[in-house]
């Protein structure tokens, strides 16, 4: 295990992000942590001992803020974990104009990376995603990435998760051989605040009854094994960039989508316009 990495977890103010946080710290790493609660962030940042930055991702400023904020207090980025993410309930706008999951989800932790890149090329860094299940994920029209036709919490969700994967892809097919290495992750389902404010009665049930979070949920504990794993190995040995990981494994079943390397490539392309 390589020590001392410094590693930027965004979403660390709780769940699996705070979780790997508390791992990290402990394993002898520079851990950087990044959220929207001022309490909570400043909290687990206190706990462990540990820079804090705050950035709600529903406001692209405060993301271009975090990004020039990082790279000016840190000589390199070992990791940059891109784990913040959300699940809403009626659509709704940001003030930059875009769907509320996507820009949180997937728009934000693009930009943060493509401001960081000239640093995670220097750094070597590894860029990891939180991803989902997207075998439901419904086609991804870049053209439409709002979902203006066709939306609901789900489908804008999983489309988001998808999302991560492609651009886990096609990061790697752009920068890997300049340095950069990526995974995106599924961590599981997770007993955590994630889902508790959805607008879906089945899902904010699963995520607040407790009987449903004992028995279907597992703890962010245990979601934070492969964001560690992954985060602490070496790209190349301990595992392969460009890959999509479940249950510390290259997933083997996926949706075509998440294979489809000229969606990537759209994609990439349809968010740089968005976020210029």
């Amino acid at each position: 295990m390589n020590q001392g990495k410094t590693i930027v977890i965004t979403g660390a103010s709780d769940g699996i992000g705070a979780a790997a946080a508390r791992r990290l710290h402990r394993d002898g790493h520079r851990v950087v942590i990044v959220g929207r609660s001022p309490e909570k962030t400043q909290a687990v940042a206190r706990e462990i001992g540990a820079d804090h930055h705050l950035a709600d991702f529903t406001r692209l400023d405060e993301v271009r803020k975090l990004a020039a904020d990082l790279d000016a207090a840190y000589p390199r980025i070992d990791v940059l974990a891109n784990n913040a993410g959300g699940v809403f309930g009626d659509r709704t706008k940001t003030v930059d104009g875009f769907e509320m999951t996507f820009q949180v989800n997937h728009l934000a932790p693009f930009l943060l990376t493509r401001l960081l890149t000239g640093k995670l090329i220097a750094s070597g860094a590894s860029v990891i995603q939180t991803s989902s299940v997207v075998g439901m994920a419904p086609k991804i029209d870049v053209d439409d990435l709002d979902f203006d036709n066709g939306f609901s919490p789900a489908r804008v969700y999983i489309a988001s998760k998808l999302e991560n994967i492609l651009f886990t892809r096609e990061l790697h097919r752009r920068y890997h051989d300049r340095g950069i290495s990526t995974a995106a992750f599924y961590p599981g389902d997770i007993a955590s605040s994630f889902g508790t404010q959805s607008d879906s009665k089945i899902h904010r049930f699963i995520t607040t009854n407790p009987i449903t979070r004992a028995v279907l949920l597992t703890t962010p504990d245990k979601g934070a094994d492969q964001l560690v794993r992954l985060a602490e190995g070496q790209p190349g040995t301990d595992w392969q960039s460009g890959g999509y990981y479940k249950k510390g494994k290259p997933a083997k079943r996926i949706t075509p989508q998440a294979l489809d390397a000229e969606l990537a490539r759209r994609l990439w392309d349809r968010s740089e316009e968005l976020v210029a």
